[in-house]
């Protein structure tokens, strides 16, 4: 706001120059548009006790010494003036009052510059003021803006012209208000050093929109066609608004992602992009890009971009999605288990999207969730067939991991309905399967014998585990006759099985106890109640019938003239160990223990009960036949 002084300057000045000193006042400056009047107000003194009848004076252009020839511009003796100024100058003050205001007509850019005055009192005082006032030749109006415009805070906006020329008084208007607001105050003030000014305010509360807006005035003459218009652009400060930024992004893992951030502030913000309080880039900009080479599930987050300068800053943040395969799964959970108890097994993974998880036991599907990074298996009260291998698989859109886990269910021996006892040539072989875990110990006894061989005692057990079972076979030589019996006991740290090992396969064991020998015998004592029968009947015949001769005797077969036709003995023999070997699954022979010199001393040799029941077959035999 631009104040009116009571007191012009200059008449404090001359008052205070009453004593009698040389001296003068007017504006420095001075401005005019260009076409129009200027009045430029002066001031002179001198020494009283001069007390000229007469008082000239003289106005000079842009130099105030008289012996450099400058331009005249008025001069009260003559009226003589330079051509510049011919017609275009005149004085309007009174020199006998002291008053040396000047008037200049249709001033053009040409009349722009410093003007000074002369006393010329008579004889030879004569006296240049060195006191100056410089002219300046106008087009536009002064529009004046405060130096800082806050975009919400009311603020005013002066347009200020010349008003210098009696003769043309201006009337100002504004251009491009619209929207901001209308012209409050309209006057003609008087400025400190004399000079007088129009002036027109605006008042009006800006937004972030006006920034850059481009606000004139218009200055313009009754009855001419004189006007003159000034632009100034407004220069509105305004906090940060973010008006660009992207959206939710999905990027698969080792790609490029590019996050750009745009703000809209006066002045220049300083972009910050963060991730979790950590600065990642930043600069002075409209706009930031923060690029993202081969992203890795760990680059995965909420993103952060911060707008700020001197009136307030603004934030948005934007979340990055990384899309991997899943990760090769982790189990956690009890993995070895007492047979009823429950088992609680869980698996995990992690990826994006959630994957599928499943949980298979030889094919067959146990669990399975959807869209979950976990998956807990329960086994309520597990069984030896709960047992063994299983996969934990993972899969979503980009790949699928599995991790294979195994399960130990431990519990008592038990033994299997295929073990038994059967006979091969003159051996008995006992075969006996247990399962259990862990790993049973198994032990086989001849109660008859008082006899007890373990698994330790190789020689005489076989055993070999796979899996669960664990089968051991023991071979006993020279019993197929007469095989005793046989227990099988197998224990572990949770619980004991017995069981006593049937015999398979009866019509085996027979010819298994009778031998190759046995069977001849047999086979003759056959013919030879063939052939007594037949003779018999012949006798029967002969008494009966005249023709019967009785020097036609029936020949007489002896075992020991038997012969069976065939394959011979020892290739017998090896197909019946063929077969028994392919019965008891075995890949080569096993031991034997020959217990017919290892009863309970296992030191005596046997006596008559050791005669075998194909020998007692044979005298059966002999007999019958005799």
């Amino acid at each position: 706001m631009i104040f009116l002084t009571a007191l012009p300057l200059f008449w404090i000045m001359i008052s205070a120059s009453r004593g009698g000193h040389w001296g003068a006042w007017m504006p420095s400056s001075i401005s005019a548009f260009e076409g129009t009047c200027v009045s430029i107000p002066c001031r002179f003194d001198f020494p009283d006790e001069l007390r000229p009848a007469v008082v000239h004076g003289v106005w000079y252009f842009n130099s105030p010494y008289p012996k450099n020839y400058p331009p005249v511009v008025f001069k009260s003796r003559t009226q003589v003036v330079h051509e510049s100024f011919q017609g275009r100058s005149r004085l309007l003050g009174d020199l006998g009052l002291r008053n040396c205001t000047l008037l200049l007509s249709n001033v053009s850019p040409e009349l722009g510059g410093k003007y000074y005055f002369r006393g010329d009192l008579g004889g030879y005082n004569q006296y240049t003021f060195s006191e100056h006032s410089v002219l300046d030749i106008i087009n536009t109006p002064n529009i004046v803006v405060p130096p800082e415009v806050v975009a919400g805070t009311e603020v005013e906006v002066s347009c200020m012209v010349p008003d210098n020329c009696p003769e043309l008084r201006p009337e100002l208007s504004w251009l491009g208000h619209e929207g901001l607001g209308e012209p409050a105050v309209l006057g003609r003030l008087r400025e400190d050093e004399g000079t007088w000014v129009q002036v027109s305010l605006l008042h009006f509360v800006p937004t972030r929109e006006a920034n850059g807006h481009r606000l004139g005035c218009q200055a313009s003459f009754p009855n001419t066609t004189l006007q003159f218009e000034g632009y100034a652009s407004l220069d509105v400060k305004y906090p940060p608004v973010i008006v660009e930024m992207n959206s939710s992004v999905e990027a698969i893992d080792g790609s490029h992602v590019s996050l750009l951030c745009g703000a809209d502030s006066n002045p220049l913000p300083l972009l910050t992009w963060m991730r979790d309080g950590t600065v990642l880039r930043e600069a002075v900009a409209e706009s930031l890009l923060l690029e993202l080479d081969e992203v890795t599930p760990a680059e995965d987050g909420v993103y952060a971009c911060l707008a700020e300068n001197a009136y307030g800053q603004d934030n948005r943040t934007v979340g990055l999605s990384v899309m991997y395969a899943p990760w090769k799964p982790t189990v956690n959970g009890t993995m070895v288990a007492v047979e009823g108890e429950t088992v609680s097994i869980l698996c995990s993974t992690q990826s994006n999207p959630d994957p599928i998880l499943t949980i298979f036991k030889e094919k067959q599907i146990l669990a399975t969730v959807i869209y979950e990074s976990e998956l807990q298996l329960e086994l309520p009260a597990v069984k030896p067939e709960d047992d063994g291998e299983y996969w934990c698989v993972a899969e979503n859109q980009y790949g699928q991991r599995a991790t294979a886990f195994n399960l130990s269910v431990e519990f008592a021996p038990v033994i299997l309905l295929e073990s038994h006892c059967a006979a091969a040539r003159d051996t008995v072989q006992c075969l006996c399967v247990v399962k259990a875990n862990p790993e049973p110990s198994v032990a086989f006894e001849l109660p008859s014998r008082n006899v007890t061989v373990n698994e330790t005692e190789r020689e005489f057990v076989y055993s070999e585990r796979s899996g669960l079972l664990l089968t051991s076979i023991l071979t006993l030589r020279g019993q197929a006759q007469a095989p005793p019996r046989v227990l099988c006991t197998s224990r572990n740290l949770y619980g004991t099985k017995s069981l006593e090992l049937p015999f398979q396969g009866a019509h085996r064991l027979m010819w298994a106890k009778i031998g190759p020998v046995g069977a001849v015998v047999a086979f003759a004592i056959l013919i030879a109640i063939i052939c007594y029968i037949t003779q018999t009947r012949r006798k029967k015949n002969v008494t009966e019938s005249p023709s019967f001769s009785a020097g036609d005797n029936p020949p007489v077969l002896f075992s020991s003239d038997f012969r069976i036709s065939g394959a011979p003995e020892k290739y017998e023999s090896e197909r019946r160990l063929g077969s028994e070997r392919r019965l008891l699954g075995l890949r080569g022979e096993p031991p034997e223990l020959d217990l017919s010199y290892s009863h309970s001393d296992l030191g005596k040799r046997p006596t008559k009960d050791s005669y075998t029941l194909t020998e007692e077959l044979a005298e059966y035999a002999e007999i019958r036949v005799k």
